[in-house]
C-alpha cells in the first residue's frame, strides 16, 4: 500500500510540474513561444526553451547560450543555478521534476517487451552523459561555428526533449516550418524515436546514458539536502531494495551514487525500515560518527 501511494504521489508531482513548466496553452494552439519575463529564469529539469508551452528556460540551453557568446565568459548565473538546485536536490530533480523523465517513465509502463534495467555495456555506457556534457554542451557550444555564430551543439544535434516538445509541436502548428524540414531534423527525429522505443524496454535510457543535466546533478548526490538514508546497522541484506531500484543499485549506493534519481521505490520495500527519506535529519550511523 505504501509503495503504491508513493508511486502515485511521484507521478502526480511529475505531471503537475510538467504542466506548471509547460502551461502556456496559447503557444500550443498557435505555434508561438512564450517570451515573457519568466522565460529568463531556468526550470530545474530538462525543459526545451523552444517548446510552445514552456514558461521557463532549460539549464542546459541557458548554459549553451552563455557559452555561445563570442567573447568567452564564465556563465556564473547558470552555474549558480545548477549549484543551488544540485545542493538542495541532487538527482531528485531527475526523478521527480523532469518532463522528459516523466515521458520515459510512462513509456516504460507499457506492458510489452521483457523489461530491463540496463542496456548491454551499461558499465561503459553510463559515462556517455559526461561525454555529452563536456563534448557537446561545453566544448561543442564554445568552439563550433555556423557562419558567424556559435552553435548550441547539444540542442542542435542531440536533445530529444527539444525535438519532442519543441520542434514537433511547432511544425504541427506552422506549415511554413514543415516546408523547411531538412536532414538535421530527420537525424534528431531518429534519435528521439530510438530513445522512445528503448524506453519501453529499458528504464530511462536517456537519463542513464546521455543526459548532461543528470551528469551535473549526479555530482551533488552525496551531499545534497534531499537524501535516502541507509541505516547500515539495521540492514539484513535481503537486497529487496536493489530488486525494487529501477537502476539496480545496492543498498550502499542508494542516494549517493550519481546514477540514483531518488525515486524512493527502495524505501517502502525494506522489511526492517532501514531506508528513510530524510532531507534534514542524519541517520543514526552518521550520528555515531560524530
Amino acid at each position: 500500500m505504501m509503495r503504491k501511494r508513493l508511486e502515485r504521489t511521484r507521478l502526480l508531482v511529475q505531471i503537475l510540474f510538467t504542466i506548471l513548466s509547460n502551461g502556456y496553452l496559447y503557444g500550443f494552439l498557435h505555434g508561438k513561444l512564450y517570451k515573457g519575463a519568466l522565460k529568463y529564469a531556468c526550470v530545474p529539469g530538462l525543459n526545451c526553451y523552444s517548446c510552445p508551452g514552456a514558461v521557463g528556460s532549460c539549464p542546459m540551453g541557458a548554459l549553451q547560450m552563455a557559452l555561445n557568446k563570442r567573447d568567452i565568459q564564465v556563465p556564473f548565473g547558470v552555474l549558480g543555478f545548477l549549484f543551488v538546485f544540485g545542493s538542495l536536490f541532487g538527482r531528485f530533480v531527475c526523478g521527480w521534476l523532469c518532463p522528459f523523465g516523466l515521458i520515459q517513465d510512462l513509456l516504460h509502463k507499457i506492458p510489452i517487451f521483457k523489461k530491463r534495467k540496463h542496456l548491454s555495456g551499461h558499465r561503459l555506457l553510463k559515462y556517455g552523459k559526461y561525454v555529452v556534457l563536456f563534448g557537446l554542451v561545453i566544448a561543442g557550444s564554445s568552439i563550433l561555428f555556423s557562419g558567424f555564430a556559435k552553435v548550441p551543439a547539444f540542442c542542435k544535434f542531440l536533445c530529444p526533449s527539444g525535438t519532442l516538445m519543441g520542434a514537433v509541436p511547432l511544425m504541427a502548428a506552422d506549415g511554413q516550418l514543415r516546408l523547411q524540414v531538412g536532414g538535421l531534423f530527420y537525424w534528431k527525429l531518429g534519435v528521439l524515436l530510438t530513445i522512445l522505443l528503448l524506453s519501453i524496454k529499458c528504464y530511462r535510457p536517456f537519463c542513464q546514458y546521455l543526459c548532461p543535466l543528470g551528469a551535473v546533478y549526479g555530482w551533488f548526490n552525496k551531499f545534497s539536502l534531499v537524501q535516502i538514508r541507509w541505516e547500515k546497522e539495521d540492514c539484513v541484506h535481503c537486497m529487496a531494495c536493489q530488486h525494487a531500484c529501477p537502476v539496480h543499485l545496492a543498498p550502499e549506493e542508494i542516494s549517493v551514487s550519481p546514477e540514483c534519481i531518488k525515486c524512493g521505490k527502495c524505501v517502502p520495500v525494506c522489511p526492517v525500515g532501514c531506508l528513510k527519506c530524510s532531507p534534514l535529519m542524519p541517520s543514526r550511523s552518521e550520528k555515531a560518527k560524530r
